[in-house]
């Protein structure tokens, strides 16, 4: 393999979540990489930031995923300002409760689905068939190793990761005529704003987890922008309906 089949030149991707962490990871790889982006996140200020990072090449499209209106809106707009579409990223996701299915309540639940699938659905819904005008492409949600195992207190989100990697190889069989590739990315414990909600700091975060997965630490989202990158690229052309695990070993005990 040679360095060119990474290249992402003369395409265009949209990437959900891109404000920050992983999101921003893989709009910003993306973007060195060649492709023009339309960095999509609820948080316009912070979208701006990351479009703004990611060069002339790029716009922000605030957007509520969990919005038919919104969703529609955000691709229309890629789609026009780029002349088509080639690559979406579906990384949105909501903080979810600390609650096993008794302590959470219907209304938590409800939500965290509404953006972690809800959301995807609706990015695929609009962005496929603009991919499909423009030749193809491939399309990569963003799972975790908590779609494939399951953890305490962590119900509603093993749920959601779950019901993407399945909705993935769903995609891949019905969107393989139109020369779409879908894809999802399980990420290990990675070193976002996340980890530090959930346990106070990025220090106890490291403590608590790294140990967890056999590599002794969390995950960088450089490393899984890296990941990203190759499922949105030639490199793995001839992959689809898989889920690429970068978790560090996690799920390996």
């Amino acid at each position: 393999m040679t360095q060119d089949i990474y290249s992402l030149a003369g395409k265009a991707a949209i990437v959900t979540g891109a404000g920050d962490g992983i999101g921003r990871a893989i709009a910003e790889t993306f973007a060195r990489a060649g492709a023009r982006i339309a960095c999509v996140d609820l948080d316009g200020q912070k979208a701006q930031a990351t479009a703004g990072a990611c060069g002339d090449g790029a716009l922000a499209a605030p957007c509520d995923v969990t919005s038919e209106t919104d969703t529609r809106a955000a691709v229309e707009r890629a789609a026009a300002a780029f002349g088509g579409l080639h690559i979406l990223v579906n990384g949105a996701a909501t903080d979810d409760p600390t609650a096993t299915v008794v302590d959470c309540t219907p209304a938590d639940w409800e939500r965290v689905f509404a953006v972690n699938v809800r959301g995807v659905f609706l990015m695929s819904k609009w962005a496929i068939p603009v991919i499909a005008r423009s030749g193809g492409g491939s399309v990569i949600h963003i799972a975790s190793q908590m779609g494939r195992v399951g953890a305490p207190a962590r119900a509603v989100y093993c749920a959601t990761k779950g019901a993407l990697i399945n909705l993935a190889k769903a995609m891949a069989i019905d969107h393989a005529p139109d020369n779409i590739r879908v894809n999802t990315l399980s990420p290990g414990a990675t070193e976002t704003r996340r980890m530090p909600l959930r346990f106070g700091t990025m220090e106890a975060a490291r403590t608590a987890m790294g140990p967890k997965h056999l590599l002794g630490r969390l995950g960088k989202p450089e490393e899984l922008a890296a990941a990203a990158l190759f499922l949105a690229s030639d490199a793995s052309s001839f992959m689809t309906g898989a889920d690429l695990l970068v978790d560090g070993g996690y799920t390996a005990f």
